[in-house]
This record gives structure tokens, C-alpha cells and sequence, in this order.
């Protein structure tokens, strides 16, 4: 046990400032990877669910129809695949196809977002199916067209709703990111590869690299929790009315009900 612990100090002093680097790196990269991929899921999902009707023209059928097959095959490319494959394709395929060299960074943010993004993709899609139809109609019925009704009336529900799963994607993308090193993206785990590298200490530079993984992700689970308690409100709201009628009706205390129509008088 003593080996252990000394092992591990020597880990630490000798590549405690790379660690947290990485792990600021990670942290950056998922950030960053996860909102990214959020907006491109939010953009297809949206699309994925504008209602198409035989009575619509022709050509809007025909160019919905065309859009959903290549959305839908983005989805299901980036879900069906490992994102270490997807890293290496990206990054590697892009200098041997098109003779370009992509930057680690811009790979690194590529690949995570749209990874991310085909996952939100059908968390929105599905968010959005969950919102009930009379809340299109009611948005319908008062002139609001397509755009407006998801805009104002259905997308903050559906937010709301599918909150928790964008936090598990971020916690997921913290974990993930790990394969990124296969590109050599500086993340915590391609520090953990190096220190083992110099050092030879594989066991005690990997409990390293578990607990300030496992301390990013509580944190972020724990911050992710405050936000969703934050925008569920408050537990019990107060009827807000100027009608004096109301104030019969048992809402305010004996004491209000004089203040109040003391004021109107």
C-alpha cells in the first residue's frame, strides 16, 4: 500500500500541472461539443417534424422527403458508429481524400458536436412528438403559423423537458472525449498515456485519471440538478388577479383583503 501511495505522489509530481490541463481540456472540449451539438439537434429535429400533407405543393414534398432521408441517415451514421472511429475517419480521412490537414482543436470540436448532435437529434424529435397536439392546435388557431407555434409555444416545452438529457450527454461526452486521444488531442486521458509512457506507474496514474474524471462529472451532475430545479420554479405560485371579485373568493387572508380594499377605496 505504501508502493501505492508513493506511486502515486510520483505520478502527481511529476505530471500534476498536464493532468489538470487535460482535464481543463476535456472540459472545454465537451462544453463546447455539447452545445454545438444541441443547436444541430435542436435544427433537426425541428425539421424532422414539420408536418407534410398530401394537400401541401408538390415541390414541398418532394424537397421534405429528400431532407429527411439525408437527416435521417446523419443520424443514423453517427449513432450507429464509435466516435474513435469517427475520429479517426475525420481526422486521417480529411488529409488522404482531400489533401487537407485539420488542426487537433477544430477535430476535436467537429467530431464531438456532430456526434452530439445526431443523439439530440432524436431527443428533440422526441421531446417535440411528447408535446400534446392540442398545444399546435391551440397555437393554430389563434394565426400562428408553423414557425411561430414551435418557436414560441412547443420548443420551451419541449426544452424544458429533454433538459436531464442534454446534461447526460455532457456528462457522456466528459467520458468520451477520451477516445479523441487515437487524433492525439491533449485530453486527461491522453495525459494519463503519457505519464505511463515515461513513468511505468499504469495503475496509480490511472486512479489519477479516474478521480478527476469521476469529480468532473459529479460536479457537472450536481450543477446540471440546481439548473433543473431552478427552471421547475417554485412549488406552490400565488394567483395573480386584479379582479376585485376574486378577493371574495378565499384567496388572500382577512388581513390582505382590508389592506386591498382600503387601497381601492
Amino acid at each position: 500500500m505504501a508502493d501505492f501511495i508513493e506511486g502515486i505522489i510520483k505520478v502527481w509530481n511529476g505530471y500534476g500541472p498536464s493532468f489538470l490541463n487535460g482535464a481543463l481540456n476535456t472540459l472545454i472540449v465537451s462544453f463546447i461539443g455539447t452545445v454545438a451539438g444541441c443547436i444541430i439537434g435542436f435544427g433537426v429535429g425541428v425539421v424532422q417534424t414539420i408536418p407534410v400533407d398530401k394537400k401541401d405543393p408538390l415541390w414541398k414534398r418532394v424537397i421534405l422527403t429528400a431532407v429527411n432521408l439525408i437527416l435521417k441517415g446523419y443520424v443514423e451514421l453517427f449513432r450507429g458508429t464509435p466516435m474513435i472511429v469517427q475520429s479517426v475517419f475525420i481526422y486521417y480521412g480529411a488529409r488522404m481524400v482531400f489533401d487537407y490537414q485539420i488542426d487537433v482543436w477544430p477535430a476535436a470540436l467537429l467530431i464531438v458536436s456532430i456526434n452530439t448532435g445526431a443523439y439530440m437529434a432524436e431527443t428533440v424529435r422526441g421531446g417535440i412528438l411528447s408535446i400534446d397536439p392540442g398545444q399546435t392546435e391551440g397555437a393554430k388557431a389563434i394565426g400562428m403559423n408553423h414557425v411561430q407555434t414551435m418557436m414560441n409555444v412547443i420548443i420551451p416545452q419541449a426544452f424544458r423537458n429533454i433538459i436531464p438529457q442534454i446534461g447526460n450527454n455532457f456528462i457522456i461526452n466528459i467520458k468520451d472525449t477520451s477516445v479523441l486521444s487515437v487524433i492525439s488531442f491533449a485530453d486527461l486521458f491522453f495525459t494519463h498515456k503519457s505519464a505511463v509512457g515515461a513513468l511505468y506507474l499504469y495503475f496509480e496514474s490511472a486512479t489519477i485519471t479516474m478521480a478527476i474524471y469521476l469529480v468532473m462529472t459529479v460536479t457537472a451532475s450536481f450543477l446540471l440538478r440546481l439548473l433543473e430545479k431552478k427552471l421547475d420554479g417554485d412549488d406552490n405560485y400565488d394567483l395573480a388577479t386584479t379582479d376585485t371579485l376574486a378577493y371574495t373568493s378565499g384567496m388572500l387572508s382577512y388581513h390582505q383583503k382590508e389592506k386591498t380594499l382600503e387601497d381601492f377605496k
